[in-house]
């Protein structure tokens, strides 16, 4: 699914304005990384395309959906948007199976099973199925985090940060485990990240947040 933002204004209640006219344009399938540093306003971009906050101006369109515009806002939970926070958000009292099934209770218990499955060999992380979250590491948790975010069967997956807490010597593999993952579902994703390794390893473009404004880098397709 293609994604639009046009003309995104948005600040926080007295304070000075966070984004100052973005717009982006990102197509089926691509991985696109919003690279900046803290406080930049590349999380709140996410925040705004997920619905969870209210842009004073400018437009979000889903392929030909107007998610949001002077006329219209959809709720998040109608948006098709999947959100994979800093910290994984992973229930501890819930196994790495029943987290990634959480949001599936209006399936019956077979395409449940189905789902969950598929899933688990996605991940590579099937024999963990019956662990909880502190028995994982982090970069077994941030995928048990990619599945739960996948089982909702979005159109548009966001990443906040998705390394951040991750030991060095881990980062590698895990940018590379994430890509193939989202390659292989042709997964539209944008993620927000302060590191440029991270951006070149895995997006397929690379924009920069800066002063509230957003501007196109590079394009690292092979």
């Amino acid at each position: 699914m293609s994604i639009k933002l046009e003309n995104i204004h948005f600040k926080y209640e007295k304070e000075h304005p966070i984004l100052k006219g973005c717009s982006i344009n990102v197509l089926d399938g691509d991985i696109v990384a919003i690279l900046g540093q803290s406080g930049s306003g590349k999380s709140t971009l996410l925040r705004v395309l997920a619905g969870l906050e209210r842009p004073e101006e400018g437009s979000i369109i889903l392929d030909d959906v107007v998610l949001n515009d002077i006329h219209h806002f959809v709720d998040p939970s109608l948006r098709k948007i999947g959100m994979v926070f800093q910290d994984y958000a992973l229930f501890p009292h819930l196994n790495i199976e029943k987290n990634i099934a959480y949001s599936l209770s209006k399936k019956t218990a077979i395409e449940k099973n189905e789902i969950v499955d598929d899933l688990l060999n996605l991940i590579e992380l099937k024999e963990k199925k019956g662990y909880y979250p502190h028995e994982l590491s982090g970069g077994q948790q941030q995928r048990v985090a990619l599945a739960r975010s996948l089982a909702a069967n979005p159109k548009v997956l966001l990443l906040d940060e998705p390394f951040s807490n991750l030991d060095a010597d881990l980062r590698a593999q895990i940018r590379q485990d994430l890509k193939r993952i989202l390659k292989k579902k042709n997964m539209t994703c944008i993620f927000a990240t302060h590191d440029l390794a991270d951006a070149i390893d895995i997006a397929d473009h690379i924009y920069q947040v800066k002063d509230g404004k957003i501007e196109y880098m590079k394009n690292t397709e092979k």
